[in-house]
């Protein structure tokens, strides 16, 4: 491998850390919300990549309002979860429900319920980009 093309790899290698801890960071900030990273796999589509996550949410904890540089296909496995979506009215999905999120929708979840909830969230998004952009 060339000098280069080493060091490339070795940047990118290094910014997939540092947007690592800025997100672990980021939920340090959350308290109530645990994120888990359950798969990451290239696609066929150049330039995308689908990212699979667990996150749970303790009674009232809230994820605040945020966007993705893709789309975010959800599932909740437990519990009931109100989404705000923009330009749509609040939706509570239960376990066993759906959600679809479009492309840079902004977008917040809080568990409603009296007891833990989670969900799953699929993103097909850009590569290379942050999974998360909280809105400040």
């Amino acid at each position: 491998m060339k000098v280069t093309q080493m060091t490339a790899v070795l940047l990118i290698a290094a910014s997939a850390i540092v947007l690592d801890a800025s997100w672990a960071q980021q939920m340090e900030q959350m308290p109530g919300i645990t994120r888990t990273d359950l798969q990451r796999h290239d696609l066929s589509i150049a330039g995308q990549e689908a990212i699979q996550t667990r996150v749970e949410f303790a009674p009232g904890a809230t994820f605040p309002v945020h966007w993705h540089h893709g789309e975010e296909i959800i599932y909740v496995i437990e519990g009931s979860i109100e989404y705000r979506v923009e330009g749509q009215p609040p939706v509570t999905v239960n376990a066993g429900g759906v959600l679809f999120v479009p492309a840079g929708a902004r977008h917040a979840a809080k568990n409603v319920g009296s007891v833990n909830a989670a969900e799953v969230g699929t993103y097909v998004v850009e590569k290379g980009k942050s999974l998360v952009e909280l809105v400040k």
